[in-house]
């Protein structure tokens, strides 16, 4: 969607002016991971109008691969207006208009699966699947298991708005158990499923992903990895390594998140995604994964809009190898991503 952001703080009845960007969970995820030098392709349908034109010509200014998006000549372009308040206060407003857009019609038949499935790694989000119908549709046929399915990361992204009916909680945790790599918030896990007893019990009500994430806010993020996906990418549930391979073991990994100063927190996600998606496709260790998720969802947190590039590669990797002491140390604020060197970042106690 076009993303408007508020020229000031205050009730949507009040802001006067707003700024023009662009937001999306997957699309979000995409920028990211191209900006960082991956091979991407963003699959979506957009309106035949200025704000379609508007969000293909910025997502591929990011180096994504926008030749599959579709355009629409009878529905819009979805857009939303935000207040400039934290997602979790009470004075934080969103109005989104997509109901009948371009993307909310996605379906198996306007969308080519080849094309989607083509990737070594497939993101989506409970997000589209909240959409429409053939939008739901369309993501339960993208994860159905298959032989050279393509591993399928899935981010929960519950938005109560956008669920019609009670069934949202009910649809989300079959797609959820459907995937390989999961993302969901501890508090996400307990307003959706009714989850409460910390990361473990989330893991207990999602025992199928070889790999799940799970985010505590401000605390940091938990990883519980089975032993198929410690190789390289995992083993993706349709595909035949998966099938033949005993009840695996796993591992449970903890990393701490960052002291950042918050400029905005929309996107933080999404960017966390990205970069946890940045260090499986290099394979590093599980730690380093969470560590890289930290980082890229601090430099998202230190912009206003849903965007933020990414810390360079070998800028990352060096906050990464800290020890947990110098990790713990680390303080962010706007324009930490452009810091050449990691001891400039480190508070002194």
């Amino acid at each position: 969607m076009v993303t408007f952001l508020p020229g000031r703080p205050g009730r949507l009845a009040d802001v006067p002016s707003f700024s023009r960007a662009i937001g999306g969970a997957e699309s979000n995820v995409a920028c990211g991971l191209a900006a960082a030098g991956f091979a991407v392709r963003w699959v979506s349908r957009v309106g035949v109008d200025g704000f379609g034109d508007h969000l293909v010509e910025t997502v591929g200014g990011y180096g994504v691969d926008t030749s599959a998006v579709g355009r629409d000549s009878e529905r819009p372009t979805g857009v939303y207006f935000r207040t400039a308040g934290d997602r979790g206060t009470d004075g934080h407003e969103v109005a989104y208009y997509r109901a009948g857009s371009a993307a909310s019609a996605m379906s198996v038949e306007n969308v080519d699966l080849s094309v989607v499935r083509a990737g070594r790694v497939l993101h989506l989000s409970g997000i589209t699947a909240a959409l429409s119908s053939s939008c739901l549709e369309l993501v339960r046929e993208l994860m159905t298991p298959a032989v050279g399915r393509p591993l399928v990361s899935f981010d929960v992204n519950h938005r109560a708005g956008l669920w019609r009916d009670a069934d949202g909680s009910r649809v989300l945790l079959e797609l959820a158990r459907g995937a390989d790599i999961v993302f969901v918030g501890e508090d996400e896990a307990e307003e959706v499923w009714g989850v409460t007893g910390g990361p473990a019990a989330v893991r207990a009500a999602l025992p199928e992903p070889s790999v799940l994430v799970v985010k505590q806010g401000g605390r940091g993020a938990t990883a519980f990895v089975s032993d198929a996906a410690e190789w390289g990418l995992g083993a993706p549930r349709g595909g035949a390594a998966y099938r033949c391979s005993p009840a695996p073991l796993e591992s449970v990994t903890w990393a701490s998140a960052l002291d950042v100063d918050v400029v905005a927190t929309t996107g933080a996600g999404d960017a966390f995604a990205a970069g946890f998606l940045s260090a499986t496709l290099r394979g590093l260790p599980v730690r380093d994964r969470l560590r890289h998720g930290h980082l890229w969802a601090a430099a998202a947190l230190t912009v206003p809009g849903d965007l933020a590039v990414p810390p360079s590669r070998a800028h990352a990797d060096r906050l990464v190898a800290l020890g947990d002491d110098a990790w713990g140390r680390l303080r962010l604020g706007p324009g930490w991503t452009q810091v050449g060197t990691a001891p400039e970042e480190v508070r002194t106690p």
